[in-house]
């Protein structure tokens, strides 16, 4: 039974994955009042090539988080007394590394029962039986070090949400930057937006670092 309790456990850690951390430099620039009572919004139109089906949906992920704050969208603009303007970007920057290919390890076989070599690896002469012991001696290990060129991408992105009163103030300005290796916008996105509202709305002029849990997806 505790061996089957293992192996369930086992089962479970593979099907959901392990969280990753996505980390976010927040900077908030702002001059709240500290009495304001009317919180009705509504958002800045953007530019015609900015107006696409993704613009709209970090809109309402910026829309949530503020709701949760006490904000209300308004209707029309007439109705609103804030209003809420938003931007973003994501840059691929690629770089390219060359990684070391240890022939000892990317040759070796695996050793199975009684010290025989797993068929496969090595040519039919290597196949020698030494009852579990790696000879002293291995042909692979002292071959020479090859080197492959690896392209590793990473994702800088930048989040940066406004809110103005209608006669064009500014009240709050939040700048999210983050670099992560997850290609996907749509799914870091959402941490990004938590992290420009987190602690609302802040210590002004001061750069914190905002650490946030991305979990799996099914």
């Amino acid at each position: 039974m505790k061996c089957l309790a293992i192996l369930a456990a086992a089962g479970t850690l593979l099907l959901t994955g392990c969280a990753t951390t996505i980390r976010s430099d927040v900077t908030v620039f702002h001059q709240w009042p500290a009495q304001l009572q009317e919180k009705s919004y509504v958002f800045g139109t953007p530019a015609p090539a900015e107006d696409t089906l993704e613009y709209r949906s970090y809109q309402d992920l910026v829309a949530a988080q503020l709701d949760r704050l006490g904000f209300a969208r308004a209707g029309s603009p007439a109705a609103a007394k804030l209003r809420v303007d938003m931007s973003f970007s994501t840059t691929d920057r690629p770089t390219r590394h060359l990684q070391a290919m240890d022939p000892y390890w990317a040759m070796s076989p695996y050793w199975g029962p009684y010290g025989w070599p797993y068929r496969g690896f090595y040519p039919s002469r290597y196949r020698y039986r030494h009852y579990g012991f790696r000879p002293y001696y291995d042909p692979w290990m002292y071959g020479p070090t090859e080197f492959r060129e690896v392209v590793v991408h990473n994702y800088e992105r930048k989040l940066n949400v406004q809110i103005a009163d209608m006669s064009g103030t500014k009240l709050y300005d939040v700048t999210v930057h983050n670099t992560s290796r997850k290609q996907s916008t749509p799914l870091v996105m959402p941490l990004l937006v938590q992290s420009a509202f987190k602690e609302f709305p802040g210590e002004s002029g001061k750069a914190k670092r905002v650490e946030l849990e991305l979990q799996p997806q099914q």
